[in-house]
């Protein structure tokens, strides 16, 4: 039988599942304006916010929720190549298989000459790590209002300059997504660990531990992840090797909290 702690241990995995996204009012009232925002005739929208605060997810979500009935795609990893990108999105969006070089002129001419019922809706991640002259297509593409863009950047000093210099005049609407609060931390933990039917697990989080745990990680959902993988891993060790000394799942004791945040570098020991 597969333990509570190893268990609860893989909630926390990080990776990017639409079926792992936790409803927060906060973040779904942006979800929802996000969706109201895809029914405009907008040229391109902007997900912005720091390393961490959820811009893959919500994407991902966006994607499974709407992929059925809207024609939507989804890029996680940037096509960082020119002449690829355009490839790809020619494959997916208009279903033509091209051979050799594509440029942004062919592309353009292919994107004129096709007929498509509904203006085909991209969604890409980690815009951040295109290149300039590519950023400036992707511009020029959303003015044509054949393809609408939803892009997502990361709040840092450069990404707010590539998003002023690039996309200030094409982008009708901006959502910025921040860190959970520490309310909303605990909401998000014990949520994950219900959702997997880790109940007892999801009890141990007291609103004191939960203060460590939102000092340490500022309420970033990806170091929280990291966190609590660990944790949950170092009680699946205790357990496994200490079979004769029953663990105290009633409460997370702080050392177990500080272990985790120096194996994942948030407590410089």
């Amino acid at each position: 039988m597969e333990s509570i702690f190893t268990k609860s241990r893989d909630v926390f995995l990080d990776t990017i599942n639409a079926k792992d996204y936790i409803q927060l009012d906060r973040v779904s009232t942006i979800y929802e304006a996000l969706k109201e925002s895809l029914r405009k005739p907008l040229k391109m929208v902007l997900l912005f916010g720091k390393p961490g605060s959820g811009k893959s997810m919500l994407l991902a979500k966006l994607y499974d929720e709407l992929s059925e009935q809207n024609n939507i795609y989804l890029y996680q990893t940037p096509i960082v190549d020119e002449n690829e990108f355009y490839k790809i999105l020619v494959q997916d969006i208009f279903q033509i298989k091209y051979d050799g070089t594509l440029n942004f002129t062919q592309f353009m001419k292919i994107t004129r000459d096709s007929v498509i019922k509904e203006v085909p809706i991209v969604l890409l991640d980690e815009a951040q790590l295109y290149a300039e002259p590519l950023l400036e297509k992707i511009r020029l593409l959303s003015d044509t209002r054949s393809i609408k863009f939803v892009i997502t950047l990361h709040k840092t000093e450069k990404e707010d300059l590539i998003a002023k210099e690039h996309f200030q005049t094409r982008i009708w609407e901006t959502f910025e997504l921040e860190n959970a609060s520490n309310s909303e931390l605990k909401i998000y933990i014990q949520k994950k660990l219900m959702k997997a039917n880790c109940f007892d697990t999801a009890n141990m989080f007291t609103p004191k531990i939960v203060d460590t745990i939102y000092k340490l990680t500022q309420g970033n959902y990806r170091e929280t992840n990291k966190l609590l993988y660990t944790l949950f891993d170092i009680y699946s060790t205790y357990e496994k090797n200490m079979p004769n000394y029953p663990l105290n799942t009633v409460k997370i004791p702080k050392k177990f909290v500080e272990m985790a945040a120096i194996h994942t570098g948030l407590i410089n020991a």
